[in-house]
């Protein structure tokens, strides 16, 4: 049966969150929604998935607390599950960054929508940054962009301490998956003195969805935190896996190559592998496929 998967986020300042967590949670229970929505005193980060009637029934739920009232959804369809349980869980930060002092709600770049992305990226006086995780980038990302490097979000301070100037970089453009990321990398960056700080609504999501596939400037797919791995052009399912291993999603060409062993090893994992996770690893694979059988013979 096919699936709505939504993604959603907003900062704002969010009061009582145990009471939220508790009937959120049994809401979305009740419905029989499975995903991971956190909450913290800056807002609300969230990615679900259910049937239609289930999801629009959470998300009027959401919007019926005044703090919520404007949530902009993203949808995407499945048709098999993306998520084997639900989480609602109270943090720190919604999107961790480590530094509390940096507030979207107090300030944020300028929003472009995807209708105007590619101008903007043609501009060659805007220096263009994927704020996602490296192995996020590896699969896909826009034509021209800079990658970071990043292993996590929080090292995304010091690449632009490192990498960028204020005094030479007069135009920066921020893109991430759903938004989230850039909204608070564009309010860290005006923190810094940066002028001209702009990032994508709606994030990667948002460009894939609206713009066609023959006027994109997107190169690859994008990862997404779910069961799919990755999403193309209208938001159809990818052709990536995750090696089970280290985590990092493989493509067809990668499981051709001899560094990999399902469930053991990928090319991005396969040098750094000690014997000892090694044996970890085909043993938990044994139990899978043993598993398996047993569920086949039944």
């Amino acid at each position: 049966m096919t699936q709505v998967v939504a993604t959603f986020y907003k900062f704002v300042k969010l009061p009582d969150l145990a009471q939220k967590q508790a009937s959120l949670l049994e809401y979305c229970q009740a419905q029989d929604i499975k995903g991971t929505i956190l909450l913290a005193a800056e807002g609300i980060n969230g990615t679900i998935a259910g049937s239609c009637q289930a999801i629009d029934s959470v998300l009027a739920f959401l919007r019926s607390d005044p703090y919520l009232a404007d949530l902009e959804p993203k949808e995407s369809y499945t048709d098999s599950p993306p998520f084997e349980r639900l989480k609602v869980r109270l943090k720190k930060e919604i999107v961790t960054l480590g530094l509390p002092e940096v507030d979207p709600n107090h300030q944020v770049g300028t929003y472009v929508g995807p209708e105007e992305w590619n101008a903007l990226l043609s501009d060659p006086q805007v220096v263009v940054v994927d704020t996602r995780n490296a192995y996020e980038v590896d699969i896909g990302t826009f034509k021209g962009a800079q990658n970071p490097q990043t292993a996590s979000f929080r090292e995304f301070p010091d690449y632009v301490e490192h990498h960028l100037d204020p005094s030479k970089h007069k135009k920066v453009a921020l893109f991430c998956t759903g938004g989230i990321r850039c909204e608070k990398a564009s309010s860290f960056m005006l923190s810094q003195g940066f002028q001209e700080v702009y990032h994508l609504k709606g994030g990667i999501l948002k460009y894939l969805k609206e713009v066609p596939a023959n006027e994109s400037l997107w190169r690859g797919e994008c990862f997404v935190f779910d069961q799919r791995i990755a999403l193309q052009h209208g938001l159809a399912t990818g052709n990536h896996d995750l090696c089970r291993s280290c985590g990092h999603p493989i493509a067809e060409a990668d499981q051709a190559s001899p560094e990999y062993q399902e469930g053991i090893s990928c090319p991005y994992c396969f040098a750094h592998l000690t014997e000892e996770k090694r044996a970890r690893q085909q043993e938990r694979q044994r139990q899978l496929e043993l598993a398996k059988k047993k569920s086949q013979n039944t």
